[in-house]
């Protein structure tokens, strides 16, 4: 079991200030999570360890679709209770060694698992499930999953969350199932229901 804080979905993302490699390899001593946001998406994600198996394909995941994360307006930030020394270890480490090469996020170093425990993914083993919480504009949980350690996750999946949430902040109407940007939305109402599922629910 985790030291669970429950749901986090529509409370205020817990905010913490913990040193942190930045993109550049800069040490940010007192990096501070809401500071950062400061109004954006975010979407911030832990991971068990460093140096591991799935971590990496994770992360890489990640930065590779940085381009696309950021021109959607959210930033990334990744989470694990490793020191800020070896995330830089890590990140100075050639991908053809098992390391991750210059990621373009934040790496935030959580060795008092304080920061694991506030978001209630922390093992009693001492590491962090591989849990990823999107936060909107107002600094609010909106979205999150949690997966076991040895599945990794889909950041596509990631990316989507994202389109729907700007796509519901922009429009007010809601997604529904498999919603993908560019396809129509539903309106919260018995009648948007029916007008949608009249044209779509042999598509669903």
């Amino acid at each position: 079991m985790t030291d669970s804080v429950g749901n986090l979905i529509g409370k205020p993302v817990p905010d913490f200030t913990a040193p942190a490699v930045m993109g550049d390899n800069s040490i940010d001593e007192g990096f501070n999570l809401k500071s950062y946001l400061a109004g954006s998406y975010g979407l911030v994600f832990f991971y068990p360890l460093d140096f591991t198996f799935v971590c990496p394909s994770e992360i890489l995941a990640h930065d590779h679709r940085m381009d696309a994360f950021t021109a959607k307006g959210c930033k990334v930030v990744a989470i694990s209770v490793d020191s800020h020394f070896t995330h830089l270890a890590w990140k100075k480490t050639p991908v053809a060694e098992g390391g991750l090469g210059n990621v373009q996020f934040p790496m935030v170093a959580d060795l008092t698992k304080d920061i694991a425990k506030s978001f209630g993914v922390l093992l009693p083993g001492g590491v962090a499930l591989r849990g990823s919480f999107l936060v909107d504009k107002e600094g609010n949980v909106r979205h999150q999953v949690i997966n076991d350690l040895p599945l990794g996750r889909n950041v596509d999946e990631s990316l989507r969350m994202v389109d729907a949430l700007t796509f519901h902040d922009t429009h007010g109407e809601v997604c529904p199932a498999g919603w993908k940007e560019g396809e129509k939305g539903m309106t919260a109402t018995p009648e948007g229901v029916a007008a949608y599922l009249s044209e779509n629910a042999d598509k669903l």
